[in-house]
């Protein structure tokens, strides 16, 4: 995402809200918001990157299964309130797409739980082909999607599963699921579509 004085563009409006969004985020189990998806979280310890990790729930979930969980969040009040909850199980990083820039390595599971939507066109572009050379052969990409009326103090865009998915083909990620969600938190008007992609050959 583009920066402006050290803040991220699409984490504009988080910082002051953190400690709120973070008692929203961590009364829900990561079972129950990734329900669709939960063939593709590998059954073996594995490498997860996590994008846009908010308050540690997901990477706290992912840990507990056995997993070597990254951490990215370009918050620092969530990354303090993340660190506080969860402890140093975690690795985390501060950065942010669509650069990713202190990202080293591959990873069998790349997971952006709410985060893709942040980007802009030219953004989306410069992540997808980030994100490509992040997943490790046969490993996998979980994307969530906002869906519905854009909150306000908020930088979102409008993005579709399907211009996703075709996005990641041109860059050798192949759309292996796509499925629609009510939204947790119960939002009138608000669902979520949830993307998963496979890397089957090196970038």
């Amino acid at each position: 995402m583009s920066q402006k004085h050290g803040l991220v563009a699409g984490a504009a409006g988080y910082g002051g809200a953190a400690d709120s969004l973070a008692r929203q985020y961590e009364a829900l189990a990561f079972d129950e918001v990734h329900a669709a998806v939960l063939g593709w979280v590998p059954d073996a310890p594995s490498r997860v990157l996590d994008v846009g990790a908010g308050s540690g729930r997901d990477a706290a979930a992912l840990v507990a299964r056995g997993h070597a969980v990254t951490a990215v969040e370009p918050t620092q009040e969530f990354r303090a309130i993340g660190e506080a909850l969860h402890g140093p199980t975690i690795r985390w990083l501060d950065d942010s797409l669509p650069e990713l820039r202190s990202v080293r390595g591959v990873f069998d599971l790349v997971l952006l739980s709410a985060v893709w939507m942040h980007l802009d066109p030219t953004e989306r572009r410069t992540g997808m082909a980030r994100l490509a050379g992040l997943v490790a052969p046969g490993g996998h990409v979980i994307l969530t999607l906002h869906q519905g009326p854009l909150p306000p103090r908020r930088r979102m865009f409008d993005v579709t599963a399907l211009e996703t998915i075709d996005l990641a083909g041109h860059r050798g990620l192949r759309g292996v699921h796509h499925s629609e969600t009510a939204d947790a938190l119960g939002r009138p008007g608000v669902h979520w579509s949830t993307v998963v992609l496979a890397q089957e050959e090196s970038p």
